[in-house]
This record gives structure tokens, sequence and C-alpha cells, in this order.
């Protein structure tokens, strides 16, 4: 490989931040792009003293509640490195956005309450990323608050997700005694500015016997006591740090902070830019290995957003570049379709900003103009290629609704944007078998999918519709040829639908409900709702 490109490459750091809502990913985000020089100056969510808002939460309705609904990409540089950072959804009924989005990444960093520890959403996310096998770096926020033991937090976090924690920083107290953190490697103390909401902070100092005096000045005997006895029991008794195992997601290192009151973030950041590894090798569908060093470009659809722009009414589908060097102008190959195109305004993000560039690496997320070709989980790459990547799966829905316009004369605009927004992965759409466009039936993950869907297609195609919920909750693929439901003895309210690709699918009211299928019917054959995209 040609050096230049080789060493753009080895300097890519792409991570995903995950949490449990409300445990600060946003803001932590933030910081880290202040740190960058990307933005000068950090919104707040939820702040209504003021109209900005976190620059990675663009959609208005996120805006509006205080939560990123969408998974936003954002690219920096810092200190050499070339950073792509990819802010998922924390709420639950988002989640597979965040799924999809992990697939993309090469590490995570996962964010924890101080007060709460591992919350649900959070344990979930986790999972995903112990089952890819990918580096996993823990921020425990909000020492400025009330919090658990710090102990009782490693110990929780070894127990639930069954692997190993390396603290690299160490808290002094928490809440209105919190002084600051002790750095292990350094075995300096950084501390804490309570008066200036930790925006000032005192020069370090090193943490030695001789220094207690000085220490007993910025901390009080107390803590300083405290902080030798936790600091000996770490040493004694503690994971030893291993840097091989940490890069394959055995050993997580655990930083302690503020994000909101930007404390600790910066040495978080230099720390975690060392650990974490540059772009990592990605596996095809009959399990090639595809090294990101590789000259000729490969890459994956794993995001699809349609009106980022309002204006424009445009259509970005994200791409995950594994391997070599993507050139604007060239001329490369879509698998599925089995075509040759080019990647029309190819761009980079920052949220909502985006600029048009002529080159990017692997490791890097590009988004390209869409017009309704690419699908989550394309694979597009050097014409001389001839490989899939993994597919990306979809999950079935839990919550059903039978969605009717109320303007016949939209009915194209209807139509345009339930396909539309279908097709970012965010909702399923169903049709009764012979019946029109205008009453469809909607499967979401989350019941916020549904207010997110009732509000987009309002403001981004003028359309309004009536919701009436079902209660169905099971949904299962129809594997039986020529199926007419006529033929079968189904429960009274099984539905028949089909989706967009003409598969027939029969949604129960209950798990009882598919049991009585299956023994009724001895010709009909269900499989799960799974796919790959």
């Amino acid at each position: 490989m040609n050096p230049q490109n080789k060493k753009e490459i080895e300097r890519r750091r792409t991570f995903a931040i995950i949490s449990h809502p409300d445990a600060g990913k946003t803001t932590l985000t933030e910081k880290l792009l202040l740190y960058g020089g990307a933005i000068q100056s950090a919104g707040s969510v939820k702040g209504k003293q003021s109209d900005k808002h976190a620059v990675s939460d663009w959609m208005e309705l996120e805006k509006q509640r205080g939560i990123s609904v969408t998974s936003s990409v954002m690219q920096f540089e810092y200190d050499g490195y070339c950073i792509n950072i990819l802010d998922t959804p924390g709420h639950q009924d988002f989640s597979e956005d965040t799924y999809r989005t992990l697939m993309a990444a090469d590490s995570a960093v996962m964010i924890i309450d101080a007060a709460k520890g591992i919350e649900p959403q959070t344990r979930k996310l986790f999972k995903v990323c112990a089952m890819r096998g990918i580096p996993i770096f823990t921020f425990i926020n909000k020492l400025d608050h009330e919090a658990r033991d710090p102990f009782e937090l490693l110990d929780e976090l070894e127990t639930e997700f069954g692997i190993a924690t390396y603290p690299m920083n160490w808290p002094i107290s928490c809440g209105i005694t919190f002084k600051g953190i002790y750095d292990r490697n350094t075995r300096q103390i950084l501390t804490y500015d309570n008066f200036h909401g930790g925006r000032n902070r005192l020069e370090a100092i090193c943490c030695d016997v001789d220094d207690v005096e000085r220490l007993d000045e910025l901390i009080g005997e107390n803590l300083r006591e405290e902080l030798f006895f936790q600091t000996e029991l770490l040493d004694g008794a503690g994971s030893e740090f291993d840097l091989d195992e940490v890069q394959k997601g055995k050993l997580s290192p655990v930083f302690f902070g503020s994000a909101l009151n930007n404390f600790g973030v910066e040495q978080f950041l230099e720390s975690f830019l060392k650990m974490t590894s540059s772009p990592l090798p990605r596996l095809t569908e009959d399990a090639q290995v595809v090294d990101p060093f590789d000259d000729k470009f490969s890459a994956f659809v794993f995001k699809i957003q349609a009106n980022m722009n309002k204006a424009h009414r445009d259509r970005i589908s994200f791409m995950r570049i594994c391997s070599g060097k993507f050139e604007r102008g060239t001329e490369y190959y879509h698998v599925q379709s089995d075509k040759s195109l080019r990647l029309s305004q190819p761009q980079q993000m920052m949220a909502q900003e985006r600029d048009i560039i002529d080159e990017a690496y692997a490791g890097d997320i590009i988004g390209v103009f869409d017009p309704g070709i690419f699908s989550i989980g394309d694979t597009i790459c050097d014409k001389s290629m001839n490989l899939r990547f993994s597919g990306i799966p979809t999950f079935a829905p839990e919550h059903f609704a039978i969605i009717e316009q109320v303007d016949s004369m939209k009915r194209k605009q209807f139509a345009k944007g339930m396909h539309q927004i279908a097709q970012e992965g965010a909702i399923q759409i169903f049709f009764t078998p012979n019946g029109g466009m205008e009453r469809v039936i909607v499967g979401v993950i989350g019941m916020l999918q549904f207010d997110v869907l009732k509000f987009r297609m309002k403001s981004e195609y003028g359309v309004e519709y009536i919701r009436q919920d079902i209660p169905h909750d099971q949904i299962r693929r129809v594997k039986t040829p020529e199926f007419n439901s006529d033929n079968f003895n189904l429960a009274g309210d099984t539905r028949w639908v089909k989706d967009v690709r003409g598969n027939d699918l029969l949604i129960f009211n209950g798990q009882w409900t598919v049991q009585w299928a299956i023994d009724k019917n001895e010709n009909l054959e269900l499989a799960e709702f799974h796919q790959d995209m």
C-alpha cells in the first residue's frame, strides 16, 4: 500500500458512544468535540435558558424532547489523530439504530451514571459489543453528584458483564466533597474547583508520600488518608493492565469524571486514543478477512437517513469504509444491484454540517446522496473485488398500529414518506393483501418510534394520518408457498400481511395464538422474523 495512504489509515480512530438515557452521552460527545476544536461552545440538550442545542441532536424532535433518536456521525482532528465518533440513541425505543451503528465502530465508549450504575439499555448494548469482541472503554460520569462507592461500581461491571476492569484513575470523594481524580499512571492528582464548575483546572501535583502536606491543603487529611487506603487496595487486589486484553474486548479501562463540568474528559480522550486501535479487519459473508490496509476500496451501508436537509429533501446513505482509499469520481461496484456507479456528492459529517470531500480512508464514515438504490447492509467496493460484508440484522417489531391517511389527495406523499422512512430501517411497513396504500400496518420496536413517525410524516411530507393501535405483539414469516390465510385454521384476530418485498407474514395477538396456528395446521411452516438487510 502507498505509504501515505497507510499513514492516513493508521491515524484513524472510529468509535461509538453508548449509554442508558441521561447518563451524559451527548454531553461527553460535545466536550470531545470542544477539545478537537470542532465546535466553539457546548450547547445543552435540555437547557431552557439557551436556544443552543447539542450539535449531535439535529432532528427538531430531538431538540424538543432532549433525547437522541438517531445516530449522528462526527469527524474531527485531535493531536494527530483523525477521529470518527458515532453518537448513538440512548433510548431503548431506538436500540435497533444503535445496534447497526455498532457494526460500523471499531471500539465503544460506555458511559455509566455514577449514582445509578448499570442500567437496562447499557446492559443490552454491552452484549452487542461483546458479541463483536470490540474493545470497550468505560467512563463513569457525574462524580460531581452523589455517587455509589467506586469499588461497588467496578464489581457490578465485572459481575454483570463478565469482563475485567482496570481503573485508569480514581475519584477523590463525590458530590459536594468531590475534590478531583488521581491518575494511576502518572501518579498525579487533578483537582476539581467546584466554584468554577470544573472549567478551571488547578495544576496537577505529584502524589507521593512526601506531598502529604500539600495534599492535606488541597483535599483534607481525611480524604487523603482514604485515597491512600483505596489506591493501596487497587494496587494489591485489582486486575493488571494488559493492552492486548483491552483490544480483545476482555478488559475495560475505566475512567472517572464529570462530562458536564469538563472534568477528566481531556485525560480520558488522550488515554483512549493511545489504547484503541486503528481500523480493524472485517469479515465477509463467506468468512473472508478484509484488511483495512488493502489497496482496494470497500465499504458497507449501515444507516440511511432521509431529509437531513429540509431545503433539499435529500436522502443520505452512510457508509463505513472497510479498506483502501475512496476517491471522488471513481467508478465503484454496487454488489447487490450488480452495477457500477459513481458515489454522488460524497461528504463527511459534523452532525448536520456537511462538507463535500475528494477522498476518505478505511475507518472513515462517509455519506453519499442516495436516489433510492441503497439498502442497509449493501456492499460497495472496487470493481475487481467479489465480496459481500456480513448482513446487518433487522429485529422483529413488538408494537403494531393501523395507519390510515386523512387526505386522499396526498396519496403520493403518504406512499413516498412511508416507503422512505421504512427504508431507513426505523419502522417496518406491512400491507394487507389486495389492499391499497392508503391504509398500512406499521410495526416498531418501541412506542416512541410512532411519535417520531408522526412528526416526520407531517414536517417532511406534509401528511397527517389516523393511527389505531392493535394488540398484536408477535410476527412470523410464512415459509409455506402460495400462502392464503383462507386455507388455514387461524385465530380470529391473526392478521395476514405482506412486506415491501412481497413476503407473506402473520401477525399474532400473543404467543398462544402462534402456538394455536402451529398445532392446528400441519402444512403451515413459520419462521422467526429475522432477516439480513
